[in-house]
């Protein structure tokens, strides 16, 4: 009868009558990471990643849609008693033509801030994320603080990736570069504290984009 010391040995012997054992195969560094991303609709492929990390789309054709979707949105979640800023001079015409009210000032921002609105440098279709910088006179807070983040953008502003994203944003201000960027993915949201899902613990606790045609009324 064999001994444990005569198996072991027996399975030594037929493991290097095999030869050496086979090399991991070599990583394509090349090659991307993620399949190919359909050039031809990539608004279509943004809005459905946006909606997949919890932000609410909505599309217009021109500003007199905008400006019925975006006073319907407001009557269903502006609080009593609480304003919806717009800082942007550009986007403030706009929606005054829409007949949709806002808080054009810093007046009582603190106490009633219940929702931004601001523009966007890019629009990340890969992963439904939306790139805000402060470079605008929206600056850093009317993204951040209110509990409510809106977004207004265009189709041309759709990217495939991340990278494409800060392309366009290098090209758009050259040397003189935003102090920061912001890359949005979805409402803020935190797990750490005994892995419950808390939404708004970092910043606004929804997130919603309304999309213009480019061929509609500019804001930029």
């Amino acid at each position: 009868m064999s001994s444990s010391r005569d198996i072991l040995l027996a399975r030594i012997r037929t493991a290097l009558a095999t030869g050496p054992a086979l090399l991991p195969p070599v990583p394509d560094w090349a090659a991307p990471v993620h399949p190919a991303l359909p050039t031809t609709d990539l608004a279509v492929t943004f809005a459905e990643s946006f909606r997949r990390v919890g932000g609410e789309f909505f599309y217009a054709e021109d500003p007199a849609q905008l400006g019925t979707e975006l006073r319907a949105w407001l009557a269903e979640r502006l609080p009593v008693g609480q304003q919806c800023y717009v800082w942007e001079p550009a986007m403030q015409a706009l929606l005054t033509a829409a007949q949709v009210p806002f808080q054009p000032t810093e007046a009582d921002f603190r106490t009633q801030a219940a929702v931004g609105l601001t523009s966007c440098e890019a629009l990340v279709a890969r992963t439904g994320s939306i790139v805000v910088a402060p470079a605008t006179a929206s600056g850093r807070r009317l993204s951040i603080y209110p509990d409510q983040h809106l977004v207004l953008a265009r189709p041309s502003q759709v990217v495939a990736e991340i990278g494409d994203a800060l392309r366009v944003v290098q090209a758009r201000y050259g040397a003189q570069l935003p102090s920061m960027l912001s890359l949005t993915t979805g409402p803020s949201r935190t797990a750490d504290i005994e892995k419950t899902l808390v939404l708004g613990a970092h910043g606004p606790r929804r997130l919603s984009l309304f999309l213009l045609e480019d061929d509609a009324e500019d804001f930029a």
